[in-house]
């Protein structure tokens, strides 16, 4: 029996669910992956999808089936998805729609910080933030209109996850945003006194050595 893969190698899924098409050589997955957008929906090291296959053969999921040469270029090698490798796709994409992960994203490491910078440089780095959200949201409100009247929904629902994240995303920022600017955020003059001294006022600092309560 084929070993178990770790869901975390998205590349690998993607691989797997490309190759159930037909067969194909990796060049050619790729070619297939980048016309989906792919590498928008999920992280994508191009760079290691040689690896990738190879692992996947080894472990069952792929099974080399011949080779395939145009012009000049060299022999390349055609696999096919085994009956584990649909199998193990099928696991990894029941899993990841019905298991909620923890997956911290950049601006999440960006608030849990944003202390070291003072109030009033937070309230403009947001401003320029939500600029850049409301922008892309309208583009990406555009697209899938001209889209919905070209692809059936079932290609779309990932897009339009993804609007409806960047749309919470905006709204969340608004109102952060919004009680800065209204001096309703709590401890801002506690916050802006240590941007002005260097102290931290001594509960927030016993706060800060300690952090959060374990959960």
């Amino acid at each position: 029996m084929a070993k178990r893969r770790p869901v975390a190698n998205l590349l690998a899924l993607a691989v797997l669910t490309v190759a159930v098409q037909r067969p194909m050589h990796p060049y050619e997955m790729a070619s297939v992956l980048r016309a989906r957008g792919k590498d928008d929906d999920m992280p994508i090291k191009w760079g290691s999808l040689y690896t990738v296959v190879r692992n996947l053969e080894k472990h069952g999921l792929l099974e080399a089936v011949g080779t395939d040469r145009q012009g000049a270029r060299p022999e390349r090698t055609v696999y096919r998805v085994t009956d584990a490798g649909r199998r193990e796709a099928a696991d990894w994409t029941r899993e990841l729609l019905s298991t909620p992960r923890r997956e911290p994203s950049s601006f999440e490491a960006g608030l849990s910080v944003m202390g070291g910078l003072g109030p009033d440089e937070v309230a403009a780095l947001l401003r320029q933030r939500l600029e850049l959200l409301d922008r892309r949201i309208e583009a990406d409100r555009l697209t899938l209109e001209r889209e919905r009247g070209e692809l059936p929904r079932l290609f779309l629902v990932e897009s339009e996850y993804a609007l409806a994240m960047r749309e919470a995303e905006a709204a969340w920022t608004r109102s952060l945003l919004a009680e800065l600017d209204a001096g309703a955020f709590p401890g801002l003059e506690e916050w802006r006194a240590y941007h002005r001294t260097g102290d931290l006022p001594p509960d927030l600092a016993d706060l800060a050595e300690r952090g959060r309560p374990a959960e």
